[in-house]
């Protein structure tokens, strides 16, 4: 069997889309100091303000962090998977790329701002996958409060980073024993990792690259 990832139209429409994620610049962005811009990252209050502005940045997986996406959910057979933040849908066409090659399945992913829904759902048609993934448009927090599956086979958090542990504690209850949890960019929320990291939360967590959290729920 021909891998969908390695393969046309997938291939060629990522080569693509990470090209253009390359050359894309935020006005917005270089208007923030540093400080500024840690202090809206780590918000519980006005991430949708923050990420708003953000809109013409793509704010991208690495390649290496889609591969190991794609990985994750081949090798476990996943055909249940949640997305928190799915920008213009990279990450997104990576986990369709995996469950299309296991046979099927299902995605909920969900992002709250409209440009990015918009190119996001038209990135996954270009690239076949419509039939397998669903973009919810708004805040993660009342998008995956409701009409979730009953178990989740792998949780991908990249989205507003303060917000890591209140999605996590939304779907919880539905991660199957064995479930993956992957947090790109997890230094970002102490909080977060403070949880998965305490064995009495009933996690295996170890860091697999310098700015991906990688967690196993072990009952």
């Amino acid at each position: 069997m021909i891998s969908t990832l390695l393969s046309a139209p997938l291939a060629p429409l990522l080569d693509s889309l990470f090209k253009e994620a390359e050359a894309a610049t935020s006005p917005a962005m270089a208007t923030l100091s540093g400080e500024e811009r840690e202090r809206l990252v780590t918000s519980k209050t006005e991430y949708m303000t923050f990420y708003s502005r953000l809109k013409d940045l793509w704010l991208p997986v690495s390649r290496e962090t889609g591969e190991l996406l794609y990985m994750l959910a081949r090798s476990m057979n996943a055909t249940t998977i949640i997305e928190f933040g799915t920008s213009f849908g990279i990450s997104t066409l990576y986990l369709g790329a995996a469950l299309r090659d296991n046979g099927g399945g299902r995605i909920i992913t969900t992002e709250f701002e409209p440009s990015k829904v918009a190119r996001a759902r038209q990135n996954i048609a270009d690239a076949g996958l419509s039939d397998l993934i669903e973009v919810r448009e708004g805040d993660a927090l009342q998008t995956l409060a409701n009409d979730m599956p009953e178990a989740i086979d792998l949780l991908v958090l990249d989205g507003a980073k303060a917000l890591y542990p209140e999605v996590l504690a939304l779907v919880e209850a539905r991660l199957r024993p064995g479930a993956l949890v992957l947090a790109d960019d997890a230094d970002f929320s102490p909080e977060y990792l403070d949880h998965v990291r305490s064995p009495a939360n009933h996690y295996l967590s170890t860091q697999v690259a310098e700015d991906v959290e990688l967690s196993i729920r072990l009952g």
